[in-house]
């Protein structure tokens, strides 16, 4: 496995491996690597002869007072876990060479970036849109895979390359999860073992929304009230938004429609960490 930290030193390779006929894939992270990371490094080397994984804490997805400065950065582990999960680039570039002195420019995603997390964070997804633009122009894949996991950063990320005709496969890759069911992620190590405990509620809320659609119940708007009044059971759970959504466009649905993809979107703050979590369906 390579390091490469430059971006122009990135982009002559990645041409390198076009030139040759090499079919690339793309793992896009931001460190702290763990299973769910690399479940989309095993979907990634699945269908790629070469993949890149990209290491980069982007500043300019964070608000004010979110986690910027604390978020765990463990490069020598992320390394290694790269290495050993046969990676063959690992591109991580500094913020300045990202964003060197006169950068201006940034992506509006339009309405769908605008609800949900981009309501609870603005600005976010317009941040999320710029770098993983400029991370796809700087590794050239033909293939990008990301964790349904975020599953609205993943609606964002296809509509931007869809509106922008960039040439590459946007590949989602299912949740990963806990023994308990809480879906894996970076911020679960800032739960204490009580919190830890608590945050299994997200997984058993869409369990009970899950059973009750198996019924054949059609009222999706009482069901997503149902599952917020069981987080809310916690004493430190406290949702920012329990909902159903298109899954398409993410506008919220209140009603089951027949063979029509929906999802269960939720974020929840346990204590100070904020976690995500959803579950995809059609109904029957």
């Amino acid at each position: 496995m390579q390091i490469i930290n430059d971006p122009a030193e990135m982009q002559k390779i990645a041409e390198k491996l076009r030139l040759q006929h090499q079919y690339i894939g793309v793992v896009m992270t931001m460190g702290a690597l763990h299973e769910g990371h690399l479940s989309l490094v095993k979907l990634a080397k699945a269908h790629a002869g070469t993949v890149i994984m990209t290491i980069f804490v982007n500043p300019t997805q964070f608000g004010p007072n979110e986690d910027f400065h604390r978020y765990p950065r463990p490069f020598e582990q992320d390394a290694a876990l790269a290495r050993s999960a046969g990676i063959d680039y690992l591109f991580a570039p500094s913020v300045e060479a990202m964003y060197p002195d006169g950068y201006s420019t940034s992506i509006d995603p339009g309405p769908i970036a605008t609800r949900f997390e981009g309501a609870s964070r603005p600005g976010h997804f317009s941040g999320v849109a710029t770098v993983v633009v400029k991370l796809l122009g700087i590794t050239r894949p033909h293939l990008a895979v990301f964790g349904e996991k975020d599953a609205q950063q993943l609606t964002v990320i296809r509509r931007v390359v869809a509106d922008l005709n960039i040439a590459v496969t946007i590949l989602g890759a299912p949740v990963t999860r806990e023994s308990d069911g809480l879906a894996t992620s970076s911020r679960n190590i800032y739960l204490s073992s009580d919190e830890r405990q608590q945050a299994t509620v997200l997984y058993r809320a869409i369990q009970h929304a899950k059973a009750e659609i198996d019924k054949g119940r059609a009222d999706l708007e009482a069901i997503a009230t149902e599952a917020d009044a069981l987080v809310r059971s916690e004493p430190d759970a406290a949702p920012d938004y329990i909902c159903f959504v298109d899954n398409a466009t993410f506008e919220p649905v209140t009603q089951a429609v027949p063979g029509k993809a929906c999802r269960l979107v939720m974020a929840v703050r346990i204590g100070k960490t904020r976690l995500i979590d959803n579950w995809r369906f059609e109904c029957p």
